[in-house]
């Protein structure tokens, strides 16, 4: 079967098949903040504020990525994004132990998050024990150094890795390599920056056992460069392209059981802490009544490292 998916000219094909972009953003407000917990490298419990910054859009085209929806055509004016942290800051009216400023994209591109903010953007999360900023790999360089010299707590940088299946990951369009993530996972390593990375279950061109293969297979590699945390993100429709492969029987999103048996087994590697995404899980789970049951395992896992026992569901058997 020919694919619908090109072998040339894969950002113009990912971006024709776009929706409009959201409307009415704000380049002085965040576009999302909310509250969480984590487990720490330490194994505490701690309280963690997650910012959504709005900026400009991500240079990179990646087949997969709906974040550029809520993100702006031009560079933010200088002073918005410490701004917008204050904000997000004020309406949680908390000061959490630990902080993630992700921007839809990449801290350390210049084009999103100016340069020059730098110190007041240190200066408003001084009280933070811990930052996570996510990269592209290929941008984690001096700007990461000099941030974390700026910061009074320690730096964490989320770079998404996604798969190391060695032909899907040059299709997912994120013009990288893995020599280019071992080289940025090597120099944060030697900077002393906490690196973590972000795993797709089951990204597109893959059926549901190379989903859970392969999953498990990123984390492994992730670990190898020295990952601290691996995230494993169950791979979403919603921004045309993914639809487009839908449709053409190129990709289904991965089953919950998927999810939950990849973090099982990435656990189970012992070589850190991994998470699962539980963020709106219904979309990959057949059965109501035993979802709620099932996010909450996951997130008793993510918390505790500890394998529970599967949630019993007399209605769908737990697929």
């Amino acid at each position: 079967m020919v694919s619908v998916f090109p072998e040339r000219d894969q950002t113009a094909w990912i971006t024709a098949q776009r929706p409009a972009r959201d409307g009415g953003i704000d380049p002085f407000k965040p576009h999302g903040f909310f509250l969480e917990q984590e487990r720490a490298a330490t194994g505490r419990i701690v309280n963690s504020a997650v910012i959504l910054l709005t900026n400009r859009e991500c240079p990179w085209r990646c087949l997969m990525c709906d974040l550029w929806k809520q993100t702006l055509t031009e560079t933010v004016p200088p002073g918005a994004i410490p701004e917008q942290i204050d904000y997000a800051l004020a309406k949680l009216n908390s000061n959490p132990e630990q902080l993630k400023l992700y921007n839809s994209g990449s801290f350390f591109d210049a084009a999103a998050i100016p340069f020059a903010d730098y110190p007041a953007i240190a200066r408003n999360v001084s009280f933070a024990k811990h930052i996570v900023v996510e990269s592209h790999p290929r941008l984690v360089g001096e700007k990461a150094t000099r941030l974390c010299d700026l910061l009074s707590g320690s730096l964490e940088v989320a770079m998404g890795l996604e798969t190391v299946h060695p032909e899907v990951l040059p299709r997912l369009n994120k013009k990288f390599d893995l020599s280019d993530f071992s080289r940025a996972a090597d120099f944060l390593r030697r900077e002393k920056i906490a690196m973590r990375a972000f795993v797709l279950v089951k990204p597109p061109f893959m059926d549901e056992d190379e989903g859970l293969e392969w999953a498990v297979k990123s984390a492994e590699f992730a670990f190898s460069c020295g990952a601290t945390v691996v995230s494993l993100i169950p791979t979403r429709p919603g921004n045309g392209a993914m639809e487009r492969l839908m449709a053409a029987g190129e990709f289904s999103p991965p089953r919950l059981a998927t999810l939950e048996k990849a973090l099982e087994l990435a656990v189970h590697l012992q070589r850190g802490r991994v998470f699962a995404d539980t963020w709106n899980l219904a979309p990959f789970s057949s059965c109501s009544v035993c979802l709620e049951k099932r996010r909450q395992r996951l997130h008793a896992i993510n918390l505790t490292q500890q394998i529970s026992p599967a949630v019993d569901c007399p209605s769908c058997g737990g697929t």
